[in-house]
């Protein structure tokens, strides 16, 4: 039996990693551990709650006040011990968080072997979306095993010399559809529940990045209010995310203004069918871009670029920075030419066919047999 961990902190990692751990731990020949950081301890909860993932191993390190430099410290001292404890085969880590990059680091340390679940993605600036540009960056360094969503992330990686044990694989966000968009949901949220999305143009928002966090989400929220003043049938809906960098700006600005609903952060299975529901969705999250084109809706991406270009490509996407002008204009686009937004709603997503666990589990195998993991 090959010992597997998976390692995760936040809930779009979570979003993202339980269809992986559901399929490992159907799988015969290998067992499934999960270790969670709680680098998002209320976040987190939801979505392990929603799939059904019981951790073996919880760290608990969030706290008040925490720095990326006190994450990156307790992650790598919290697994020192559990990796000794657990001895794993292979640890995952997904994407561009600093638990990624701390747990890397620490199975590093323990000499052993990483996988790197959404391997790939790049802006080339450092800096956007920081930390995560430099946390990927490091991750990949430090893995033995890179799946990568899409043949351009495969790209990414040999630029920089990484061409041995890259496995494409589409991303598991889509597999997580099957356990989150049914015919008939019912909102758990209660504000959720009381929206009209028949009678109203229904905008899904969401920002919260540390890179907007310094004066463009209070332009994304000037935006909101303008565009509501000229469109009296939209309804916006924001959950907030819980960082009160972010909370401290946007109910100030918006709070209880006519076409805004701002709720607190919902679960993956309500934020997967608002997505589904909405007409368009404006947002920061990275996620999201991948998830939204599968429901055929176009994407604004409220920042200044994207490691997810598949999709502009694709023509589902367009990235529009936070400028409120900018802003307002590019909705108004979409607001007002069913032409841009049709071409926007039928593009192909370019992530995969909603088997990536599937895949992924096939390339560790194959990376036994061939002793690369070893």
């Amino acid at each position: 039996m090959l010992k597997v961990m998976s390692v995760f902190g936040t809930r779009p990692e979570a979003i993202k990693m339980c269809p992986l751990v559901k399929a490992l731990e159907g799988a015969e020949d290998m067992e499934s551990i999960v270790c969670v950081t709680a680098q998002h301890r209320e976040m987190l909860d939801s979505a392990l709650g929603y799939f059904g993932v019981k951790p073996d191993f919880d760290l608990n390190i969030m706290k008040r006040g925490q720095t990326l430099s006190s994450i990156t410290a307790d992650v790598i001292m919290g697994l020192e011990g559990v990796l000794a404890e657990s001895k794993p085969d292979l640890v995952l880590v997904h994407g561009d968080t600093t638990t990624s990059f701390a747990a890397a680091l620490a199975a590093f340390y323990a000499k052993i072997p990483v996988g790197h679940v959404e391997a790939g993605l790049r802006t080339y600036d450092r800096y956007s979306p920081y930390p995560e540009e430099i946390n990927r960056n490091l991750t990949s360094k430090l893995a033995t095993l890179h799946f990568a969503p899409t043949e351009l992330n495969r790209s990414n990686l040999a630029r920089e010399g990484i061409t041995e044990n890259v496995f494409v694989t589409g991303n598991t966000v889509l597999d997580a559809f099957r356990y989150t968009v049914k015919p008939g949901y019912v909102f758990a949220d209660e504000k959720l529940r009381s929206v009209d999305f028949d009678g109203r143009k229904v905008i899904a928002l969401t920002a919260h990045r540390r890179e907007n966090q310094n004066g463009g989400i209070a332009d994304i929220c000037r935006a909101v209010l303008e565009l509501t003043k000229r469109h009296p049938e939209l309804l916006f809906v924001y959950p907030v995310h819980l960082s009160p960098a972010v909370r401290d700006v946007v109910f100030p600005l918006l709070d209880g203004k006519p076409g805004v609903l701002l709720t607190d952060p919902v679960d993956v299975a309500d934020m997967h069918n608002l997505i589904a529901k909405s007409f368009f969705v404006m947002t920061d999250s990275g996620g999201i871009q991948e998830e939204a084109p599968s429901f055929h809706k176009p994407v604004l991406v409220l920042r200044t670029e994207t490691e997810r270009p598949e999709a502009v490509a694709a023509g589902t996407v367009r990235v529009i920075g936070t400028e409120t002008g900018r802003v307002v204009s590019e909705a108004e686009a979409l607001l007002s030419d069913p032409a841009e937004y049709g071409k926007m709603a039928s593009a192909k997503n370019p992530y995969g066919d909603g088997h990536a666990s599937e895949k992924i589990i096939d390339a560790i195998r194959k990376a036994m047999n061939d002793k690369i993991a070893l």
